[in-house]
């Protein structure tokens, strides 16, 4: 009896340990962080050669104050990334006033107008027609801000696939806001390929469009060079690469160059990798990664990619 309880209590005492070093993987690997979240971290945006042209371009549009830029691209491109990246960006220069707006999904026009007002800190007048007052204070808001105090005005919607006609019918209206030279409201929509439907049988929202752009997976060269720089991101020092060129090619035969998708398989493969006690990351670990995910049924669907 005493020997069973000590087995189990040996067997609770390495599975608590296994658990506590993978829970923190990337210190046993050198990391200061971790190199490979899903989270859209500013600090690991890797500028791929499309990324650089979006963002060159949304911040060229926002100074030139054109109004409305549209963003498209299949899941797990790196939208929601660039959105936070072009944020900061922002957020780090004088003269702008921006907010991001990350689940637009309203019922009403009310609930919309109401969540601008409050994010842009705007107070609404006491006409006793909440809708009307909405609207008049955010008419006033962006002709005293914008003309007077000489500011831009920012509104970032990611997920924007999610906006509904009526909310883009509201997005339209504030477009229409603007001085002999520039338009009040600066607005960028970040979404799936399904917005680009939704926006098109709006023809009155459409030719408001100053610039559009599609991103594409990376091609392998740049998954490679991303993989690499997330790495040095987190802290990693060693002049040793860690994913081998074998393993490179697996990933980017198995992810077709998806961002997301590339995280996630290089952030299981160093788990794999502290689990087998291995230096490397090879062909064979990937390939195993993939095998294990195909019988969960957690393998991924190659999707076509758009091209605007």
């Amino acid at each position: 009896m005493l020997i069973n309880k000590g087995v189990a209590f040996f067997y609770f005492f390495t599975e608590r340990l296994i658990v506590e070093v993978l829970m923190s993987y990337y210190k046993v690997l050198g990391f200061e962080r971790e190199p490979f979240s899903t989270s859209p971290d500013p600090k690991f945006f890797y500028e791929s050669h499309e990324h650089e042209v979006a963002l060159t371009n949304l911040m060229i549009e926002l100074r030139l104050k054109r109004g409305l830029s549209v963003i498209l691209g299949d899941v797990g491109t790196g939208k929601t990334t660039l959105s936070r990246k072009l944020y900061q960006l922002i957020g780090a220069q004088e003269g702008f006033l921006s907010h991001i707006m990350l689940d637009p999904v309203y019922s009403n026009e009310e609930t919309f107008l109401t969540s601008l007002t409050r994010n842009f800190e705007v107070e609404p007048g006491n006409s006793g027609v909440k809708l009307l007052d909405l609207k008049e204070a955010l008419e006033r808001f962006l002709f005293q801000k914008g003309v007077e105090n000489n500011k831009t005005i920012v509104l970032i919607i990611d997920e924007a696939q999610k906006l509904n006609e009526m909310t883009l019918e509201c997005l339209r209206v504030l477009l229409n806001y603007e001085t002999n030279e520039f338009k009040l409201l600066q607005l960028v929509l970040l979404g799936q390929m399904e917005l680009h439907s939704k926006i098109m049988n709006i023809p009155n929202f459409i030719d408001r469009i100053s610039f559009k752009y599609t991103l594409n997976p990376l091609d392998e060269n740049e998954m490679r060079q991303m993989i690499e720089f997330r790495i040095q991101q987190a802290g990693y020092k060693s002049n040793m690469h860690i994913f081998l060129d074998e393993a490179i090619r697996q990933i980017y035969q198995h992810t077709r160059g998806y961002p997301r998708r590339v995280n996630m398989l290089c952030h299981k493969a160093l788990k794999k990798l502290v689990m087998k006690n291995k230096f490397v990351i090879d062909e064979g670990l990937i390939k195993e990664i993939i095998d294990e995910d195909i019988k969960q049924g957690l393998q991924w669907v190659r999707q076509p990619s758009v091209v605007a």
